[in-house]
């Protein structure tokens, strides 16, 4: 499909009518602090904004800044980040603080090249942080804004791919107002999954959610919360596997995975939270 200056400026204006009707209060458009905004970016992936809104407001009551968050034992961060899941992106989040405080002297970077070299951060989070922080015009694209373009431009269209979007998302791009608009297309964006379905079926990125019950990823948070209260030694891992039962070596598997990323290092023959 090509787009005319008229095909344009009608999706902008079914999109911006929406906004200024339903838009969604949320604590992260309150601020244009990079930290706070980066710190929602991260906390969103993969998780309902409504959800995300007691932990982001928790979370930074304990870490006001990069600073304190850099500063923080991993313990603390891991501890206040439960009940969120995809503790990966805690430590990235640590990570990336750090970072900040080391090689730019706490000051958050202020170009899509310096964000997306901070650890754990990568082009879309990087590209979110200017539009929302900045106000800078970056294209990129997430859940909502695929499933808004998937419904407006590729209605007949299977396995659509994300770069034949962002053609779309650059050419329709509010590029005055990329902050507000953006926020625009997420807020459409979930509106059209509540009221018809997921869009993003149609999409070449899409994966059915595999079953949670019983996965690795449940088993790796399960292993997180209990170091996070005792120390791991080998008689509470052997009750742990008793207890769910699960097999021993596939146990041994994620503490070794757990260990090389650094959510867990070893003393003696016990495990411990970083």
């Amino acid at each position: 499909m090509s787009l005319t200056t008229r095909h344009i400026k009608e999706f902008q204006s079914v999109v911006w009518k929406y906004y200024r009707l339903h838009g969604r209060v949320l604590p992260w458009r309150d601020t244009r602090l990079p930290y706070r905004i980066f710190v929602s970016e991260v906390m969103l992936q993969q998780t309902q904004a409504e959800r995300v809104v007691p932990f982001y407001n928790r979370f930074l009551e304990q870490f006001p800044s990069v600073s304190s968050l850099a500063r923080a034992p991993m313990k603390k961060v891991l501890a206040l980040w439960q009940g969120l899941g995809y503790n990966r992106r805690a430590l990235h989040l640590k990570h990336a603080a750090e970072a900040v405080v080391k090689k730019h002297k706490g000051k958050f970077p202020v170009t899509l090249p310096e964000l997306d070299d901070l650890p754990g951060v990568g082009i879309y989070t990087a590209s979110a942080v200017m539009a929302f922080a900045y106000n800078k015009p970056a294209v990129f694209i997430e859940t909502n804004i695929r499933a808004v373009f998937l419904h407006f431009f590729f209605k007949k269209r299977t396995k659509v791919s994300d770069n034949e979007i962002l053609a779309f998302v650059g050419k329709t791009l509010d590029r005055d107002n990329p902050r507000e608009w953006y926020q625009a297309l997420m807020d459409y964006g979930a509106m059209l999954k509540r009221t018809i379905g997921n869009p993003n079926v149609r999409s070449r990125t899409y994966v059915k959610q595999s079953r949670f019950e019983g996965s690795r990823r449940q088993i790796r948070g399960r292993l997180v919360k209990l170091a996070l209260q005792k120390t791991l030694t080998l008689k509470r891992l052997e009750s742990f596997c008793r207890e769910f039962k699960i097999a021993p070596t596939l146990t041994q598997s994620i503490i070794s995975d757990l260990v090389s990323e650094k959510f867990l290092y070893v003393r003696g023959s016990s495990f411990m939270v970083s």
